[in-house]
C-alpha cells in the first residue's frame, strides 16, 4: 500500500518484469516462494531460460550457519532461510557472469550481510542484539523466526515499531497476524503522533494486538516506556531484536544495544 493499490497490482509487476526479459536472457527465481514459483512458471516468455533455485541445505551449530556443498561445509556470517535463498540466488547469478562455485563460495565467506538486514550490533558471551528493517508482515515473520532459529537455547525477546503507512493503515493490520509468534516475547510500538502525522484514522491497542493474533505480543505506545521497560531485564541467556523502518521516535538503538550488554 506504501507503492502499489493492491497486492494484486504489486503482484502483477513482476508478471510484467518477466514479459520484458530480452531474448535468450534468463529468469532466476526462488521456487520456496509459491507465489513467485507460480508467477515464474506461468507468464508467457518463450525465449527465455529459468532457472529455480531454494534454500540450500545448511546445519547451524555453535551459533554459526554454514551451507553443505558436497559434504563440505561453508560457514557464513549470515542466517536465516531468507538470507540463504538470497546466497543461492547469488550464486547463481554469478555463475551466470562465469564465476564459479568455487569462487563464490570462497568469497561469500567474509560477507556480513547489509546494514539493518539482521544487523548484529552488540553482543557478549550471554546476550546478542540485532537490529533490521523489516517492517512489512512477511519479512517480520521471516526475521523473527530466522533469529530463533539461530538460537535455540536463548529466548528471544523481539520489538516492532508499526511506522509505514501500510503497516499503520487499519485494513492492513490483519495481514500481520502471527507474525511475531516465534519470539517468546514481542512487543509492538506505534505512536499516535505518526498516525496523525500521516493523517491515518487512529488505532487502538486492542486492535493492534487482535491483529497480530498471538498471545505473546504487548502492545506500547510510548517509546520511552517501552525502552525503560527492555533496559530494566535481566539479559543472560536472551536475544533482543529490534525492527523497524524507524527508530522507536529518536532511539540510538546501536548506543541502546551496548547499554544492555555492558
Amino acid at each position: 500500500m506504501n507503492v502499489f493499490p493492491t497486492f494484486e497490482n504489486y503482484v502483477e509487476q513482476f508478471s510484467t518484469f518477466i514479459s520484458l526479459i530480452e531474448k535468450k536472457g534468463t529468469l532466476i527465481y526462488c521456487k520456496a516462494d509459491s507465489e513467485v514459483n507460480k508467477i515464474a512458471l506461468t507468464t508467457p516468455n518463450p525465449n527465455i531460460e529459468r532457472i529455480a533455485y531454494q534454500t540450500p541445505e545448511n546445519v547451524i551449530e555453535d551459533g554459526i550457519t554454514s551451507i553443505l556443498v558436497e559434504g563440505n561445509k561453508i560457514p557464513l556470517q549470515i542466517f536465516g532461510d531468507h538470507n540463504l535463498q538470497n546466497v543461492n540466488g547469488a550464486r547463481l547469478i554469478c555463475n551466470q557472469l562465469k564465476i564459479s562455485d568455487e569462487q563464490f563460495y570462497e568469497a561469500i565467506q567474509d560477507f556480513k550481510g547489509a546494514a539493518k538486514r539482521l544487523e548484529l550490533i552488540a553482543q557478549n558471551n550471554t546476550t546478542a542484539v540485532y537490529k533490521d528493517f523489516a517492517h512489512s508482515p512477511s519479512k517480520l515473520k521471516a526475521t523473527t523466526a530466522a533469529v530463533k532459529q539461530q538460537y535455540p537455547n536463548r529466548k528471544l525477546i523481539a520489538c516492532m515499531e508499526l511506522h509505514t503507512f501500510s503497516s499503520l493503515n487499519k485494513s492492513f493490520l490483519k495481514e500481520y497476524k502471527n507474525s511475531m509468534s516465534a519470539a517468546d516475547e514481542a512487543y509492538v510500538y506505534y505512536s499516535n503522533h505518526t498516525l496523525e502525522h500521516k493523517k491515518l484514522a487512529a488505532i487502538t491497542p486492542e486492535e493492534v494486538k487482535a491483529a497480530f493474533g498471538s498471545d505473546n505480543v504487548i502492545i506500547y505506545n510510548d517509546s520511552d516506556d517501552l525502552f525503560k521497560m527492555l533496559a530494566e531485564k535481566n539479559w543472560k541467556n536472551k536475544v533482543l531484536l529490534l525492527m523497524s523502518s524507524g527508530n522507536f521516535d529518536g532511539v540510538n538503538l546501536d548506543e541502546f544495544g551496548k547499554k544492555i550488554i555492558s
